[in-house]
């Protein structure tokens, strides 16, 4: 089993910067793939930023050029960078990592931005 912890959210003004941190636990050695996702209530939840074993990354292009997404090479530690943000990227952003049996979640970081 995989456990995962998300930490690192909370209220920033336009322009400022958060880091979140996805902490790893468990069967790590089973992850291949880990993002980060984000939800507005009512709509489904969408990719962010990802990255993969061999440490090819994936950014939605709202986020291009403002976030960047770095692991520990073991999984232990997934981060998000989170430079110049925005109103709009408010939303409660999700770590998930991809397993051989499907998706797993973190319980959710609150990320809010004020103009």
């Amino acid at each position: 089993q995989v456990q995962l912890a998300e930490s690192g959210g909370g209220l920033v003004q336009a322009g400022g910067s958060l880091t979140l941190s996805c902490a790893t636990s468990g069967n790590t050695g089973s992850i291949k793939a880990m993002g980060w996702y984000r939800q507005v209530p009512g709509t489904e939840r969408e990719l962010v930023a990802g990255i993969i074993s061999n440490g090819l990354t994936k950014y939605a292009d709202s986020v291009k050029d403002r976030f960047t997404i770095s692991r520990h090479r073991t999984w232990n530690t997934m981060t998000l960078q989170m430079n110049d943000l925005k109103p709009e990227d408010t939303d409660i952003y999700y770590c998930g990592a991809n397993l051989p049996w499907g998706l797993k979640w973190g319980q959710g970081t609150q990320v809010t931005v004020s103009s």
